[in-house]
C-alpha cells in the first residue's frame, strides 16, 4: 500500500511541475494594410496559457497575433 501511494504521489508531484513550466514561445504578429502585409515577432518565457494570452492582446483590427 506504501509503494501505491508514493507512486501516485510522485505522478502528481510530476503532473504539477510539468503544467508549470516556464518556456520560451515565439509571438508573431501580422499586420495587413490592403494587400500589404508585415511581421514582427518576439520571444516570451512564460506557461504557454500565459504566453497566449499575452501574445492575443496585442491584436487588433488589421493586426493578427498567435503564438507559433
Amino acid at each position: 500500500m506504501k509503494k501505491v501511494i508514493g507512486i501516485a504521489a510522485f505522478a502528481v508531484l510530476g503532473m504539477v511541475a510539468l503544467s508549470s513550466c516556464k518556456k520560451d514561445y515565439t509571438c508573431t504578429c501580422t499586420a495587413t494594410v490592403g494587400e500589404i502585409s508585415s511581421s514582427a515577432s518576439t520571444t516570451l518565457n512564460a506557461t504557454k496559457a500565459d504566453a497566449k494570452e499575452a501574445c492575443e492582446a496585442g491584436s487588433t483590427t488589421g493586426v493578427v497575433c498567435s503564438i507559433d
